[in-house]
């Protein structure tokens, strides 16, 4: 049997893709081992797949200047140590990384013992850590046609992005008990991400009265996030997070509005969600989610409000997010055609014939 380490955290989005692979991988005769941070999101969702979980010292990477990029190189080098170790005791055939900071430390020790390494990368634009990485890279997997271009020559593979198969096995009733919901109202799904988005979060509260006039809302508002004085409001349910029941929260779900993360995003469309992408403004990231929003707003996959919009002169723009809203479930019909229409294939055999192709 041969073996596999995955790694990749910081956000379920960095997660979730490795753990789409893990029954392909299973089947596929590898013995899987992952590596993460000691006490990230990665910790938590991998040690529930019952795979064996190995912690190391990371360091965050920041795009500015802060005190802490200083004590973070001692942080990483702690972990290219350790990552090291654990790959010299697990003796891999192959790792594949999913991005995150922490899986730089892993990426830099397999390459220092000659270990192959697949990366994928998400995003339209590479991210600081496969930026990295990728020097160290056998071969990188890629979710866009237009990030070919921003990859070494000869490493880049055009894949998608995999999705977790469960996803598209979910039960509208079970999604209506979940919350107390009923079939009187369509339901709108709203999705932060896993570390929840505090703007998307405080335009939903400001237009929730009016919302819930004609619509039942599902609301996944973040670790830490839940407004106790919404909690018994007719027609609204909020979660920090969900993992297992997520696949029955899309399955009930008329229309989404989401951060446009490239994970979400390909969710979304491989299960023809009509969406309102609320991209992560460039004030706040690199810019990457305006990036994916744009490319799947022009291909008609969804609609676009940016967050700048949004937030003027720090006031919530309520009623734009109501209208948004509202033309996205009279005109859902129309976005799940031309999702129907897409020709997106899943990633996860192209991917595996990867990793059989590379494994030394």
């Amino acid at each position: 049997m041969k073996k596999i380490v995955l790694t990749g955290g910081g956000t379920a989005g960095h997660v979730t893709p490795n753990i789409a692979l893990m029954p392909s991988l299973v089947e596929a005769g590898y013995e899987i081992e992952y590596i993460g941070s000691y006490n990230g999101i990665e910790k938590q969702l991998i040690e529930a797949e019952n795979v064996k979980y190995h912690g190391i010292s990371s360091g965050k990477l920041r795009r500015y200047l802060s005190a802490k990029n200083i004590s973070d190189i001692f942080r990483v080098l702690k972990g290219i140590v350790q990552a090291n170790r654990q790959l010299r005791k697990i003796k891999p055939d192959v790792v594949f990384s999913k991005g995150g900071f922490v899986s730089v430390p892993v990426v830099l020790a397999a390459g220092h013992r000659h270990i192959p390494v697949i990366i994928h990368e998400s995003d339209m634009t590479p991210g600081l850590a496969n930026r990295i990485a990728m020097k160290k890279a056998t071969a990188i997997c890629c979710n866009f046609p237009e990030t070919v271009k921003y990859l070494p020559e000869g490493k880049a593979h055009l894949t998608g992005s995999p999705i977790r198969q469960e996803l598209l096995k979910g039960s509208k009733e079970a999604g209506r008990k979940l919350c107390g919901f009923n079939e009187e109202k369509p339901i709108v799904l709203v999705v932060g991400g896993s570390t929840g988005a505090k703007h998307v979060n405080e335009a939903i509260y400001d237009i929730l009265p009016e919302l819930l006039e004609n619509y039942q809302v599902c609301h996944l508002c973040g670790k830490g996030k839940k407004e106790s004085k919404y909690e018994t409001l007719p027609g609204y349910r909020q979660f920090e997070y969900i993992s297992e029941e997520m696949k029955d929260l899309f399955a009930m779900a008329d229309i989404v509005v989401s951060r446009a993360g490239a994970n979400a995003i390909c969710e979304l469309l491989a299960l023809k969600k009509p969406n309102l992408l609320i991209p992560l403004s460039a004030k706040a990231s690199r810019g990457d989610q305006i990036l994916n929003a744009k490319s799947f707003k022009e291909h008609g996959y969804s609609l676009v409000l940016d967050e700048d919009d949004l937030i003027k002169d720090d006031k919530i723009q309520g009623a734009l997010l109501l209208e948004q809203i509202n033309k996205l479930y009279e005109n859902r019909e129309e976005f799940i055609k031309t999702m129907g229409e897409s020709k997106q294939a899943d990633s996860i055999s192209t991917i595996i014939e990867l990793i059989k192709k590379y494994s030394k």
